[in-house]
C-alpha cells in the first residue's frame, strides 16, 4: 500500500499562508499544481527563512537551478510592541506560543490592534531567475509550499518572517509577564523587539517546551502543585526530512559518439531518479513508478524547456505536437489528465450534461454552437469540456488540429470558464 499523499498547510496558519499564496496567483493560477508537484518531488534545495524574506534555489527542467525570493514585509518596533503586548496578556495565548502553537485569538486581538501577523492577499512577492512570466510561477510556488510546511512544523518561523528570532520573542513575553506579576520593570535584555537584521537561525522544526517553560508564564499565587507534579519531560522533536537530491557530479568525460544516450540526458534521468527516490524516502506516493512509457514520457516532458521537449520527443520517435499535449494533460492533472486526454467517450449522466449546456447558454454561449455528446460538451469546435467518470470537469481548446487540456479538473463547470474562454458570444 502506497504512503498518503503529502499534503502543505496542515495547521491553520499554515493555511492561511497559502491562502495568501493563491491570493498572489492573479497571472496564471495554473502554475500552483506545478509548484506543488516540484515541492513534492524535492525539487528545492538550500531553503533559508530570513526576516523578511525566503530564499532558496529549484531545479526545474534545465541543467541549474533557479534563484527563488519571496518577500514578506517586517514589522516596526512599535506594531512589535503591540503584538508583544498582545500576547503577554493573555496566560493562555503566551502558553500556547510557548508550546509552539499559534492560536487564533492571537491572530484576532493582534488584527484588533491594527497589526496583521499572517499576510493577507497580495502581500506576498515573489521573483525567481526564471522566463517564466506568471507571479508566482511554478518554481516560487514551490518554494511557498515548502515555507507552509516550515510554518506548520514552527509557527515561529512566521514571526521570523516579520522580523523577530523565537528567542527575543519568548524573553519579551516572559518579562512582561512578569512585570505584569509584580510590577517590577523588565531587566534591560528583556521584552523589547530583537534586531531583526541579525543572523536567522536554521529554517525547520523549532524545539518543543517542557513544563518547566511554561511554568515562568504561570502567575505567581497560582496553585499548580497538582498540574505540574509530575518532572518535566523533553518531547520529542518531529525529525527533518532527508536532505534533497542533489544534482549530479560531472562526467568525466562525454559518452562514445554511437552511445544511445548523450551526458545531458543520462544526467536529467538522474536527476529524475534521485528526486523520486527523494520522495518514496519522505512517504510521497507521487512517485508515478507505475507509470507505463507513454505516460512516463509525459510526466518527463512536462518538467522540460520546449527545446528540451523537442529533443525527447524526436528521442522518443513521437511528434513534438502530441508530446507537448500529452505534457500540458500531466502537469495540469497528472495521470488523471492523461486519462481523459485518451478515454474514447462513454455515455456520462444525462443530467449533469444537460446542466452543464444550460449554463453554458447562461454565459452566453450561441445555443447553435454548443453540442453535447456523451461525456463531452462542445462550444463552436475550438472549447471542449470533457466529465470524468470521478465527476469533475475538464476544459480542453483546439490548438493545431488537436484537443490540449489547458486547466486542472474542477468540480462545477463555472470554475472552468473565466472570462478569458471564448464561448464565441
Amino acid at each position: 500500500m502506497s504512503a498518503a499523499r503529502r499534503e502543505f498547510g496542515t495547521t491553520w496558519w499554515g493555511r492561511a499562508w497559502l491562502d495568501a499564496l493563491e491570493g498572489r496567483a492573479v497571472h496564471d493560477p495554473n502554475r500552483l499544481p506545478r509548484g506543488r508537484t516540484y515541492a513534492r518531488q524535492g525539487r528545492a534545495t538550500g531553503l533559508a527563512v530570513e526576516p523578511g524574506r525566503v530564499r532558496a534555489q529549484v531545479w526545474g527542467g534545465d541543467d541549474e537551478p533557479y534563484d527563488v525570493l519571496l518577500q514578506i514585509r517586517t514589522f516596526r518596533p512599535d506594531e512589535w510592541e503591540c503584538v508583544l503586548d498582545t500576547i503577554a496578556a493573555s496566560a493562555a495565548h503566551a502558553a500556547a506560543l510557548l508550546d509552539g502553537e499559534l492560536e487564533p485569538g492571537i491572530v484576532a486581538a493582534t488584527a484588533a490592534v491594527d497589526v496583521e501577523l499572517l499576510p493577507r492577499s497580495g502581500e506576498l512577492r515573489t521573483a525567481c531567475s526564471c522566463p517564466d512570466w506568471a507571479e508566482p510561477c511554478k518554481h516560487a510556488a514551490a518554494v511557498c509550499y515548502l515555507v507552509a510546511d516550515v510554518l506548520d512544523a514552527d509557527p515561529f518561523a512566521l514571526l521570523l518572517l516579520r522580523g523577530m528570532h523565537r528567542s527575543d520573542v519568548l524573553a519579551a513575553v516572559r518579562a512582561r509577564r512578569a512585570t505584569a506579576a509584580t510590577g517590577a520593570p523588565p531587566a534591560d535584555d528583556a521584552g523589547s523587539p530583537g534586531d531583526p537584521t541579525g543572523a536567522a537561525p536554521a529554517a525547520g522544526p523549532g524545539p518543543r517546551w517542557g513544563t518547566a517553560d511554561l511554568a515562568d508564564l504561570v502567575l505567581p499565587g497560582v496553585d499548580a502543585a497538582t498540574a505540574w507534579a509530575a518532572p518535566a519531560v523533553a518531547l520529542p522533536v518531529a525529525p527533518h526530512p532527508p536532505p534533497a537530491a542533489r544534482p549530479p557530479a560531472a562526467w568525466p568525460s562525454d559518452p562514445p559518439a554511437d552511445a544511445p544516450f548523450t551526458a545531458v540526458g543520462l544526467r536529467r534521468l538522474a536527476l529524475d531518479a534521485a528526486a523520486r527516490a527523494w520522495a518514496l524516502r519522505t512517504g510521497d506516493d507521487d512517485t508515478a513508478l507505475d507509470l507505463d512509457r507513454p505516460a512516463d514520457l509525459a510526466r518527463r516532458a512536462a518538467g522540460l524547456t520546449e527545446p528540451a521537449r523537442r529533443a525527447l520527443a524526436e528521442r522518443a520517435g513521437t511528434t513534438d505536437a502530441l508530446l507537448s499535449a500529452r505534457a500540458a494533460a500531466w502537469a495540469l492533472a497528472g495521470p488523471d489528465g492523461l486519462r481523459v486526454l485518451d478515454e474514447p467517450s462513454w455515455s456520462a449522466p444525462v443530467a449533469a450534461m444537460v446542466e452543464a449546456r444550460d449554463r453554458l447558454l447562461e454565459l452566453g454561449a450561441p445555443a447553435h454552437r454548443v453540442r453535447v455528446r456523451a461525456d463531452r460538451v462542445t462550444v463552436g469546435g475550438q472549447l471542449q469540456l470533457r466529465r470524468s467518470r470521478d465527476g469533475r470537469w475538464y476544459r480542453l481548446e483546439k490548438q493545431s488540429g488537436r484537443w490540449v487540456l489547458t486547466a486542472p479538473p474542477a468540480t462545477e463547470v463555472d470554475e472552468l470558464l473565466g472570462p478569458e474562454v471564448d464561448l464565441g458570444r
